[in-house]
């Protein structure tokens, strides 16, 4: 998962957790935007940890 896909699903997932108030049948739409949440911050976190070891990436401290 892309950073950027990371982030779309993080701020879709607030949406519906904090803004919307909406009642749906069989469907807790609090629940569904936590889950987004969740899924955005491990994908973002997998994502960077991927971007870091690619090769060719040097670190702040690493001498070119």
């Amino acid at each position: 998962m892309t950073v950027g896909g990371s982030l779309f699903l993080i701020a879709v997932g607030a949406i519906l957790y904090f803004a919307v108030t909406a009642d749906l049948a069989g469907v807790d739409i609090q629940t569904v935007g936590l889950i987004l949440m969740i899924v955005g911050v491990v994908g973002l976190a997998i994502g960077l940890v991927l971007v870091m070891r690619r090769p060719g990436v040097r670190g702040p401290d690493e001498p070119l």
